[in-house]
């Protein structure tokens, strides 16, 4: 049944807010953790990026379904910047999933069975006042503190040199990428949203339990968006067989 998780339909969903964080690391310290049939999407060739999206989603359900039908979740996800040469020789651009966490039971059972996502359910709190932004989780040892601030530096340290450069990193792409080693096949996941004019907000506070593994030593927040109010759907997963190139 392992077909299953390759996206066999296509899902709707609309995203109440998201929230994305960009770090940066040298290229080499993320290139071994890409399947052989992915390749790191970098800035000035140096530069290779982990994106955490942090996403309230509302109505998640198979497309043409009715919105009662869907359900309600917070997800988390960790993802990498890559690219990927399919076999008619079209370059596309997008992430490569790591990790997927959300906060309700159902949402990562059946994430797991659908997907290659790798859920796992965590407790996790949102709070909001006066354009003042909290995100918490116990469980995934995560505190991040946002402010709504059109007009905000890019934060300290950014390996970007303004945030119109910044934004090309700031997710999520059109495709997200699986891959299927035993079998050498490839799934590409393609995403369709509305209404995608992200803004910069400012970083207060961001510590991130999953950053602080030793094969993400250094990285370096590099930018910080929020998306409101968008419509998004997938379509259904595609399949091909990775022919080496």
């Amino acid at each position: 049944m392992s077909f299953l998780k390759n996206h066999p339909f296509a899902v709707e969903a609309h995203f109440k807010s998201t929230i994305v964080l960009t770090y940066a690391l040298p290229k080499e310290q993320l290139e071994s953790l890409l399947p052989a049939c992915l390749t790191l999407d970098t800035h000035n060739n140096k530069w290779a990026f982990v994106a955490v999206a942090l996403v309230q989603t509302e109505n998640l359900r198979p497309k043409g379904f009715p919105k009662f039908m869907g359900n309600d979740f917070f997800l988390v996800g960790y993802r990498i910047f890559v690219r990927y040469t399919t076999n008619n020789g079209k370059r596309l651009r997008g992430l490569y999933i790591l990790k997927s966490e959300t906060d309700k039971q159902k949402m990562a059972l059946f994430g797991n069975i659908f997907t290659h996502y790798n859920y796992s359910t965590i407790d996790i709190k949102l709070s909001e006042t006066d354009g003042l932004i909290n995100i918490s989780s116990n469980k995934s040892d995560l505190v991040i503190d946002l402010k709504k601030n059109e007009d905000a530096n890019l934060p300290k340290g950014s390996i970007f040199e303004d945030w119109k450069t910044a934004r090309r990193f700031a997710g999520p792409l059109p495709f997200t990428f699986t891959y299927n080693k035993l079998k050498n096949k490839v799934t590409i996941i393609e995403g369709v949203r509305q209404n995608w004019i992200p803004k910069p907000v400012e970083v207060i506070k961001a510590e991130i339990g999953f950053m602080k593994q030793t094969k993400f030593k250094g990285a370096v927040l590099s930018n910080a968006f929020i998306n409101e109010n968008i419509p998004y759907y997938w379509k259904k997963g595609r399949t091909e067989i990775w022919n080496g190139n």
